[in-house]
C-alpha cells in the first residue's frame, strides 16, 4: 500500500484537499482552512500523502516550538537550557478508509525523517506532540513518546528517534 502513496509539501494550487476526511472534523477544517495561511505565515508547513490519484489521503503539520525543562521527563530535559528547542508535531492525519493498516505509525515516521532531518540543520533536542484524545496519546506512547504526567502533551528526544531510525 505504502508503496503507491507520496509525500509531498502541500501545495494549495496543486493538491485538492477539499474532500480529504479524517473523521475529525477539527482537522479536516484545519487543513482545508488554516495549512497554506500557516505555510504562508511561517508558521507550520504541512506535508500531505498522495494516493496514486493524487487525492490527499493524509497530511501532518510541524512547526518550531519550545517546551520548559521541568514540564519534561527528567531524562528527556536534563543537562538542557531552561527552554529546550522543540520541533512540534501540530497535526496529523490519516483518511478514514485507510485506518486500521499500519498507515498512522507510518505517517508519523515519515514526519519523524523529516524533523531527523531538519535538525541536521536547525538544532531542536524534542519532538513535542499535543494528542487530541487519550486512545490517541496512547498510539504515540507506542512509539516511543512519553507522556508529560496529567496531560495530553507527549515528548521524544530526537536523539531517541534518530537512533530508531537508524541514523547516526
Amino acid at each position: 500500500m505504502t508503496e503507491r502513496l507520496r509525500s509531498q509539501r502541500l501545495d494549495p494550487e496543486r493538491h485538492d484537499i477539499a474532500g480529504f476526511s479524517c473523521g475529525e472534523d477539527s482537522l479536516d477544517q484545519w487543513l482545508r482552512r488554516h495549512a497554506a495561511d500557516a505555510a504562508a505565515r511561517g508558521t507550520a508547513r504541512t506535508w500531505v500523502w498522495l494516493d496514486s490519484e493524487d487525492r490527499v489521503v493524509a497530511y501532518y503539520a510541524l512547526a518550531a516550538h519550545k517546551v520548559a525543562r521541568e514540564q519534561v521527563p527528567s531524562r528527556i530535559g536534563r543537562g538542557g537550557p531552561a527552554e529546550l528547542p522543540a520541533v512540534l508535531l501540530a497535526r496529523l492525519a490519516l483518511a478514514e478508509h485507510l485506518r486500521g493498516q499500519g498507515l498512522g505509525a507510518l505517517l508519523v515516521a515519515d514526519a519523524l525523517e523529516r524533523i531527523v532531518e531538519a535538525t541536521r540543520t536547525v538544532a531542536a533536542r524534542v519532538v513535542v506532540v499535543d494528542a487530541l484524545t487519550e486512545p490517541v496519546a496512547r498510539f504515540y506512547e507506542t512509539l516511543g513518546f512519553r507522556r508529560i504526567p496529567g496531560s495530553l502533551r507527549l515528548v521524544q528526544k530526537v536523539t531517541d528517534i534518530a537512533a530508531a531510525l537508524g541514523h547516526d
